[in-house]
């Protein structure tokens, strides 16, 4: 088979093989898979490569951007440098511009001048008669007297600008007569192009070339003026005057580096201006913020310095009667919250005296309740249950007032959690066989050991139970359990009517319901969920809700194994795995793998034989046991490192969904501490 052959087929180990790699080169520059003897190259534009390029130079961009976004004053002093500049590159090109196109009219107009008169002078000394003799010689005589006659005209011409102009004298015909120059001026200084044109009009013609000498001086920028003349023997023949600029070229750079020093020192006196009027803004800006910053912290005694009558001090004495005011609005409703919890301690005090009076004067009605009519003996019964309802009230008031006044006392002492959630159990399994659910406890097989406060801990539990017997709609409730690294977690999982979307925070609100037309079957007072987190709170963890329409929902209990520890994750996911998302994204995985197994069935060819296997039995499915894993969990199994804390039996799941618990590293806890 050639190299160029196609690629293997799904099911081939070239496939495989393909399948296998394809994974672990993601971060890789270059891929490289042999597939039938060719090379694959992944260099898209918008794969992993040029994103490590882009982030590789971003990283040291970033405290220089940081900084730009959060400094007023040097975006203001930036800006303002940038602008001048700007204005100022512009102005020095205009003006330069100008300085120069002044410089050059005026020496063409002086060039113009003086070569004007040395063509005059040329043409008169042509036109001369001759002297005595001069008839007389040979042809070569004849010669020999036209060149010592156009020699000594230039050197005749040039003798009255010395250092001012050069002049060159060319013949029509340069094969016969040799250039003459004055100050070592080379022919080829003048352009072929002015040549031309001085050979076929009769005026005087200028362009600016490079004089170059023929004694090793360096080539100058200049201008020359040619026109074309005859000499004595009415012959036609060149003269041209070169005049360097080099006088103009020492005052343009004078400009110039004037311009370039008067611009710097406007531009950096501009950006000093603009610093120092911004900073007379900027400055009673960042001290209002920073005194709002402090202000927010709880420091209502902090107020602005305020100096002069500007518009800047209008804004500071603004700033200070609204923190007055703030502070005096605060210190008003603090202390109306004093009183209002005094008021409620006080009241719940003051009402148990006459409410124990009550309840004895209850009890004798109700234990001779069979002397009475049905009617009344009924109304002994509701009498005892509605005292029991006003009992719990009062003692859940004294404790919402305790935890407002800051009294609530912490008597943390190592307990294993699996006793205090069979106590809370046994409390109800009374109501959960009214309602006809069950409760399971899943992740009790090793212990679950936290320093914390029994009473508070049970009272938490006993909140979270009852209620997920009462919205559980007579379906399972399933209380879990695990222990993780520094972290302690109990979660208790309802599938009942749920929570709907933004209830999950609201639910421990004091005296909150979900559904107020909904009748109460347990007398609750409303405010079982906010001691609750409170009690959570107290022992420095976390109590959390999840909900869904008509998925149920999930409250979770984190605490820290040792007291005053702080928390970094909880060992059991807010959101369990049987929710509805979850579900989806299983399902869409199934569906995406049974596609993929579709497509490479159809590509295995038909083995020979004739075998169908569509004709053979299909074996009923049977339930395969789940992956059970170590009782012992790593520490480091915390939100993020996705790591399986909790096992469970396979007769202990419903549906099938509720093996075990796994924390999304990408979702991590994004409910955390209400």
């Amino acid at each position: 088979m050639p190299l160029s052959s196609a690629a293997p087929q799904p099911g081939e180990p070239g496939a495989r093989a393909e399948r296998a790699a394809a994974p672990g080169h993601k971060a890789s520059q270059v891929r490289r898979l042999l597939q039938g003897g060719r090379l694959f190259h992944d260099r898209a534009p918008g794969g992993p490569v040029p994103r490590l390029l882009m982030r590789w130079v971003r990283r040291p961009l970033l405290p220089a951007v940081r900084l730009w976004r959060r400094n007023l004053q040097l975006r203001v002093v930036a800006g303002t440098l940038l602008m001048s500049l700007g204005v100022v590159l512009l102005l020095g090109l205009v003006v330069i511009g100008q300085v120069r196109n002044g410089l050059l009219d005026a020496k063409g107009k002086a060039a113009q001048t003086q070569a004007a008169g040395g063509f005059a002078a040329a043409q008169e000394k042509a036109n001369a008669p001759l002297t005595p003799g001069g008839q007389g010689g040979d042809a070569a005589d004849g010669t020999s007297a036209n060149n010592s006659w156009r020699t000594e005209l230039v050197d005749q011409l040039a003798s009255g600008g010395k250092n001012a102009f050069n002049v060159v004298a060319l013949s029509a015909d340069e094969g016969t007569r040799a250039p003459r120059g004055s100050g070592s001026v080379e022919a080829a200084s003048i352009p072929q192009s002015l040549r031309d044109s001085v050979n076929k009009g009769p005026g005087a013609f200028q362009t600016y070339s490079l004089i170059q000498y023929a004694n090793g001086q360096e080539p100058q920028p200049g201008l020359v003026v040619g026109k074309r003349l005859y000499d004595i023997d009415h012959n036609p023949y060149q003269l041209y005057y070169l005049f360097p600029l080099t006088q103009e070229e020492k005052s343009l750079t004078l400009v110039k580096g004037t311009l370039a020093t008067a611009g710097l020192f406007v531009v950096v006196l501009l950006g000093a201006i603009a610093w120092f009027v911004v900073r007379q803004v900027v400055t009673p800006v960042r001290m209002a913020a920073g005194i709002a910053e402090r202000l927010s912290a709880g420091r209502l005694q902090e107020r602005m310095k305020v100096t002069g009558e500007d518009d800047i001090a209008r804004l500071g004495e603004a700033f200070n009667k609204m923190a007055q005011n703030l502070q005096l609005k605060i210190q008003q409703l603090e202390e109306l919250s004093r009183m209002q919890r005094r008021f409620v301690s006080d009241v719940s005090h003051e009402l148990r005296t006459p409410l124990t009076t009550v309840r004895m004067a209850a009890d004798v009605i109700h234990e001779a309740r069979s002397d009475f009519d049905p009617v009344t003996a009924r109304s002994a019964e509701l009498l005892g249950d509605q005292l029991d309802r006003f009992e719990s009230l009062l003692s859940d008031l004294l404790e919402i007032s305790r935890f407002d006044a800051g009294a609530a006392a912490l008597e943390a002492e190592p307990i294993d959690l699996r006793q205090v959630v069979r106590r809370v159990i046994g409390g109800a399994e009374p109501l959960a066989e009214r309602k006809g659910t069950r409760i399971r406890v899943v992740g009790d097989e090793q212990p679950v050991i936290a320093e914390a406060d029994a009473r508070r801990v049970e009272r938490v539990l006993r909140n979270l139970v009852v209620n997920a017997v009462e919205h559980g709609e007579g379906r399972d409730v399933v209380v879990r359990m695990a222990v993780a690294g520094g972290a302690v977690a109990v979660a208790v999982r309802d599938y009942g009517v749920g929570l709907k979307p933004g209830e999950a925070t609201r639910v421990f609100n004091r005296f909150w319901r979900a559904d107020p037309a909904r009748a109460r079957t347990t007398g609750g007072t409303g405010l079982g969920l906010s001691i609750a987190v409170e009690d959570a709170r107290l022992h420095g963890g976390w109590l959390q809700a999840w909900g869904e329409p008509g998925g149920g929902s999930q409250f979770r209990l984190t605490l820290p194994r040792t007291a005053d520890e702080p928390l970094r994750g909880s060992p059991i996911p807010l959101e369990p795995e049987d929710s509805r998302r979850n579900r989806e994204s299983r399902e869409r995985a199934a569906v995406a793998s049974m596609t993929g197994s579709e497509h490479r069935l159809t590509a295995v060819p038909t083995q020979p034989g004739g075998n169908d296997r569509s004709s053979l039995p299909v074996p009923s499915r049977t339930p395969v046991a789940p992956r059970t894993t170590p009782v012992s969990v790593n520490p480091a199994a915390l939100p993020g490192s996705g790591a399986r804390v909790v096992a469970r039996a396979a007769e202990d799941r419903p549906g099938g969904d509720f093996d075990s618990a796994v924390q999304d590293p990408e979702r991590g806890d994004a409910n955390r501490g209400h």
